[in-house]
């Protein structure tokens, strides 16, 4: 089955059964490298950004959703292959930069390319600070950043339950692009221009989402 098949079938499920509202669709460029950085709140994060928007966007994966064995190993496999996401080791001690290097291969191919500036799943639903991989893989590519806010995602797959379970109150908010041109014209330093960008990313999730701010 190919992607854009499996993508049209899964995104009918997904609608009948969340009705996401999907917010600032316009500030995605249409085409050309692009980030979308966004919170996380549930696995199905991942799902939902490529289904609701028009552009194929790759995410980085865990290893262990490829290397599974029996009926649900090749199932997972089929699944993560199919959309596209890229395997990431997580015992690696490099895998950390790894990911981002493969992101920015996907960048200079023109794709768009989606990243969780938290690291991980929020647990207690508030929005944690953002680790600088965004702004390197931004300054790095000359890729605009797309915030992007979720809300009600949790409610659809708290963390710790297995399966989706539907929820009418699923938005998708796309924020005005963060161009890092500025950083890179400024003069300012790598690790300054760095902490600077990926804070103005997490400010605007932030004004979207409405999320508690986790302590530092």
């Amino acid at each position: 089955m190919t992607y854009r098949l499996f993508r049209l079938i899964l995104s009918l499920v997904v609608y009948v059964t969340l009705r996401p509202q999907v917010v600032g669709l316009h500030n995605l460029p249409r085409r050309g490298p692009v980030i979308l950085a966004s919170n996380h709140l549930s696995f199905i994060d991942s799902i939902l950004i490529p289904l609701v928007v028009p552009r194929h966007v790759t995410f980085i994966a865990k290893a262990e959703y490829f290397t599974g064995r029996g009926i649900k190993g090749r199932v997972s496999r089929w699944f993560f292959t199919t959309m596209g996401n890229i395997p990431v080791d997580r015992e690696d001690p490099r895998a950390g930069q790894r990911s981002l290097e493969d992101a920015l291969e996907v960048l200079q191919r023109g794709g768009a390319f989606g990243i969780y500036p938290e690291g991980t799943r929020s647990r207690d639903g508030k929005l944690h600070p953002g680790h600088t991989g965004v702004a390197w893989l931004a300054l790095a590519g000359h890729a605009p950043v797309v915030p992007v806010a979720l809300i009600g995602t949790d409610k659809v797959q708290p963390v710790g339950q297995r399966l989706p379970r539907p929820f009418r109150g699923v938005r998708v908010q796309f924020g005005a692009p963060i161009d890092p041109s500025r950083q890179i014209t400024a003069g300012v330093k790598p690790a300054q221009a760095r902490r600077e960008l990926t804070d103005q990313v997490m400010a605007s999730i932030h004004r979207m989402s409405g999320q508690e701010l986790a302590a530092r």
